[in-house]
């Protein structure tokens, strides 16, 4: 940043010298051309009637005149001048009466000379001269504007770097602290300053980032210890049955060896699922009446318990059919499996919203634990336990996918377990409107 603000600045600086320099002696030049012309001209307009006795007095800011015939003879002169020889040979040519010049017999001056070949001397010509200021006639203005440009550069540059460092600096703060934290110890944070600005807010959410950061490693963490445990299970009995099965193959021991090879199976294609869902794959999608889709799942579900129906027909929403025929499939499997005699399904619109709810008359879940069931390989202690042959992913998944189609699925109160799905309802197609 220093060294881009130095060259931009340093560019503007020295295209400003250069167009000082350039247009100041121009400029001035004309000025002092100007102001000897109309002195000039004055002069030789006065001398057409009468000579001067005397030195030729001043006229405004211009002190040095001369009046010269065409031999060259100074026939009058300012007092400045006196004894001096003629300031320029120039004389008016071409059937012009006035001429300009510049003369440097020392100090230059600006001369202009208008003639006047009636006057009261002769055919003569009026010369007024003006000297040029220091800064015209020596390289001191483009030294000193050099000298300012350098200085005035490098203060820029000098307050570039500091202005910049200082606003770095908690930037660099935040950076040494996000280094000192290790994926082992995601606990630290950063020092968030007191300042109430960009720095501050950047700072407040690398926080927020890592505490999400430390969430997604302990749920991850998490994960895999009961992944790992869940599979244990299955493996070890299915070693065991296995084993039996050698030593004495009985078909009661080779079934239970399938049934757990089942689960195995089951649970590896939760996982594969929540893989999926986790990286957000998106699949193909269609526009589906979730009505006709809830009794397709229900008629194809060998369940426990009678179940009841009460659906809506033409609720219509947009995702793919497999993900949430297995959204359905998770809640009814879910109902039928802690029931106690009885299962409802409803399925109306709302809104613009499509609801399902799915209801059994079990012991319900408890208000404090109704967001622990959505978490993976989670299962309530007392009524939900380890032997009824559920993954712990059924819940998690459903609510994954209900998430993924703009939706939500959360717990409502009720004298058994209520599952409450809203999915958004998808408008009509273009065919179906033009009908």
């Amino acid at each position: 940043m220093t060294i881009a603000t130095v060259v931009v600045f340093g560019a503007v600086v020295l295209l400003g010298i250069l167009a000082i320099s350039l247009t100041y002696p121009v400029r001035a030049r004309a000025d002092l051309v100007e102001q000897a012309d109309d002195a000039s001209r004055h002069l030789a307009l006065a001398i057409t009637e009468h000579r001067f006795s005397g030195p030729i007095p001043p006229r405004k800011n211009v002190y040095l005149f001369q009046i010269v015939n065409s031999a060259g003879h100074v026939l009058a002169t300012s007092a400045g001048l006196a004894g001096r020889q003629p300031l320029t040979r120039a004389w008016p040519a071409g059937g012009d009466v006035r001429v300009q010049t510049r003369v440097c017999p020392g100090r230059c001056m600006v001369v202009v000379g208008t003639s006047n070949p009636a006057s009261a001397y002769g055919s003569v010509v009026a010369y007024a001269a003006l000297r040029e200021p220091f800064l015209l006639s020596s390289p001191f203005l483009p030294l000193v504007l050099s000298a300012f440009g350098v200085v005035l550069v490098a203060l820029t540059g000098w307050g570039a770097w500091y202005g910049v460092g200082r606003v770095l600096a908690p930037v660099e703060r935040i950076r040494a602290g996000l280094a000192r934290i290790s994926a082992q110890d995601l606990s630290r944070r950063i020092d968030v300053p007191d300042t109430q600005d960009e720095v501050a807010e950047l700072a407040a959410t690398v926080n927020e980032t890592l505490e999400r950061l430390e969430d997604a490693v302990a749920r991850h963490q998490r994960f895999v210890s009961d992944a790992s445990h869940e599979l244990r299970t299955p493996i070890t009995g299915l070693l065991v049955r296995l084993e039996a099965g050698l030593a004495d193959p009985r078909e009661d021991e080779w079934r239970a060896a399938i049934k757990d090879a089942e689960r195995l199976s089951d649970i590896v294609h939760d996982l594969l699922l929540m893989a999926r869902l986790d990286a957000g794959v998106q699949p193909a999608q269609e526009r589906i009446e979730l009505g006709k889709l809830v009794e397709e799942e229900v008629s194809r579900q060998s369940c426990r318990l009678p179940l009841t129906m009460d659906v809506e027909p033409g609720l219509f929403v947009r995702g793919n059919r497999l993900r949430l025929a297995r959204l359905l499939t998770n809640l009814l499997s879910n109902a039928d499996r802690y029931g106690d005699s009885r299962v409802w399904i409803s399925v109306r619109g709302w809104a613009d919203q499509a609801v399902v709810e799915v209801l059994d008359d079990g012991p319900g879940i408890p208000a404090e634990m109704r967001d622990r069931v959505f978490e993976r390989f989670t299962r309530l202690d007392h009524t939900r336990s380890r032997d009824t042959g559920g993954t712990g992913l059924g819940l998690p998944i459903a609510r994954d996918i209900a998430k993924a189609h703009g939706g939500t699925l959360e717990i409502g109160d009720g004298p058994g377990a209520r599952m409450i799905l809203r999915l958004p309802q998808s408008s009509p197609a273009p065919d179906a409107t033009r009908l």
